[in-house]
């Protein structure tokens, strides 16, 4: 075993997958996990196998680059085609699972009536028995409420299907993500451990500090032969700069790009909705794991679309967080699953729930979490709050991509909240239609215009102005509208200088500093003060 001390170099990329394709939040609870498989990933598949040439003329339009088109050549129809193979011997659980959803959902559309749901109990899907509650609204609308808990235990929880896969990352450009599945290449190092795998804190511990690399092969059980030295390459002898301590008096506010904002006392340092690019030469200023602290107190998220709950993030900074803070979940909602038990059963320690208007006391301040309205195509997601968060007496509200479709709110938030200092709000009011998202889990087809009328979408200017009036901050901060060129591989905005988000943020920027309200919209790197 090698006694050698090294460190894991800034810029090693750690992409975290699931039956090879990149995972997001709805690939790792058992029930979602199971309905994307089926209704997304396996038609994508099927679709390349048979067509690949269509999937590669689409390709060619810059406007597809987000669609359900896989980004490789016809070479790679055979691999494509044994993926999929492989994944259905392999996922027949989660695919006896998916069925069952659906067929549930059809007994309770033709048979739940208003009448007593018990007799519905021995009709339930064989695969689903014991793991849903029946039951009806107020207005005798039916619904099951999935038992998370008892899934995450269940044989429909593999973690043989997750893995990582490594690799250096030099530019910006990385491929879009979503569509394409993760083929072995020369240039990536698969490691076969499940995200909970103890051994991915040392990994990534190693960052800072270093040790031997023969223990951290053992660790994660590394195999050396003929990727050796791809394995070895992603480390160095060279020390990374020592992180530091914040220990001045003004709250620092620091801008890592889209919704990431890390907030730091002399007493306590709080991170919202990590997305962090890595550290290499080139590309515009910004911020990277080596600018966090080494500690992070707090930890919070606000939803969990795939780029506010970015796993590939939230791994690598499992090791030194103390406190996740996530929305009260509504319970067992198929298309709600709960933030609380997906970071549970990935590994992280100390995760607390928040309900609207419940404030938790930190050292020097507090959090209080609050009514986050929209953003998610008028599916009922309960798991989604903003933040506000005092420290030293200043109030800064985290804002994310709510929609101010009710102005009323944002009158009584102030009444509960006082002063406001700062704001940050997105303004990505363009966003897709809610098939893009959550098509996989729809049970029948959407209607195209209702499709098109219901989009994940943020404030547009006068929205966001009407809760700019309500909470009357002194500064205002537009963010989170997905446009640093790091984040290609997550979203695909083309020419969005000449979208209508683009042109509303901007107009709301100017309309706050003609009142005399300090003013920006965000873009790759920034740094606040706020002096008590």
């Amino acid at each position: 075993m090698s006694q050698q001390k090294v460190y894991l170099k800034p810029n090693v990329q750690a992409e975290p997958l699931f039956n090879q394709w990149y995972a997001w939040p709805y690939l790792i609870a058992p029930a979602t996990a199971s309905m994307y498989m089926t209704n997304s990933y396996f038609k994508i598949m099927e679709s390349f196998v048979a067509a690949p040439q269509f999937h590669v003329s689409a390709l060619q339009n810059p406007k597809m680059k987000g669609g359900p088109f896989i980004n490789y050549d016809a070479s790679k129809v055979d691999e494509i085609k044994a993926l999929l193979e492989k994944t259905k011997a392999e996922q027949e659980e989660l695919i006896e699972l998916a069925e069952g959803l659906k067929k549930l959902h059809l007994l309770l559309m033709e048979e739940a009536k208003g009448y007593s749901m018990e007799p519905l109990y021995e009709r339930v899907p064989e695969v689903l028995k014991g793991y849903v509650e029946l039951s009806y609204d107020l207005n005798n609308l039916p619904s099951a409420r999935l038992i998370e808990g008892l899934l995450y235990k269940s044989k429909y929880y593999k973690t043989s299907s997750q893995s990582l896969s490594l690799s250096l990352v030099e530019k910006d450009d990385r491929p879009f993500i979503f569509s394409t599945p993760r083929l072995e290449d020369e240039q990536s190092l698969p490691l076969d451990v499940h995200f909970r795998h103890e051994g991915l804190d040392e990994l990534f511990e190693m960052k800072q500090t270093p040790k031997p690399l023969g223990a951290i092969e053992e660790i994660l059980n590394i195999k050396n032969g003929h990727r050796g030295s791809l394995w070895r390459s992603f480390f160095t002898e060279d020390a990374p700069a020592p992180l530091k301590k914040y220990t001045e008096e003004p709250v620092r506010v620091r801008y890592f790009g889209h919704a990431c904002i890390l907030i730091e006392s002399k007493d306590v340092s709080i991170l919202c909705d990590p997305l962090i690019s890595y550290k290499y030469e080139g590309g515009i200023d910004r911020y990277t794991y080596s600018d966090l602290p080494e500690v992070i107190d707090y930890l919070l998220i606000t939803h969990q679309h795939h780029d506010h709950f970015m796993l590939e993030t939230l791994l690598q900074l499992r090791h030194k967080t103390k406190t996740a803070i996530v929305p009260k979940n509504n319970g067992g909602e198929l298309a709600d699953p709960s933030m609380k038990l997906l970071l549970q059963n990935i590994g992280f320690r100390q995760v607390i729930e928040i309900e609207e208007m419940e404030t938790i006391e930190v050292e020097g301040g507090s959090i209080t979490g609050l009514p986050f309205l929209g953003e998610h195509a008028d599916i009922k997601i309960r798991s989604k709050t903003a933040y506000a968060i005092d420290l030293q007496d200043k109030a800064i509200v985290v804002g994310a991509d709510s929609t101010n479709c009710e102005y009323r709110l944002y009158d009584n938030i102030k009444g509960a909240l006082g002063k406001v200092d700062l704001v940050f709000l997105g303004v990505q009011c363009d966003g897709a239609p809610l098939s893009w998202a959550y098509g996989g889990l729809l049970i029948k087809p959407l209607a195209r215009k209702m499709d098109q009328s219901r989009k994940s979408s943020g404030s547009d200017y006068e929205k966001g102005l009407a809760l700019i009036e309500s909470l009357q901050p002194q500064e205002v901060y537009v963010y989170a509208m997905g446009y640093e060129p790091w984040l290609s591989y997550l979203m695909h905005f083309e020419n969005y200088e000449q979208s209508r988000s683009f042109a509303e943020a901007n107009k709301l920027v100017s309309e706050c500093q003609s009142r005399g309200i300090i003013s920006e919209r965000l873009y790759g790197q920034r740094e606040l003060y706020l002096t008590p």
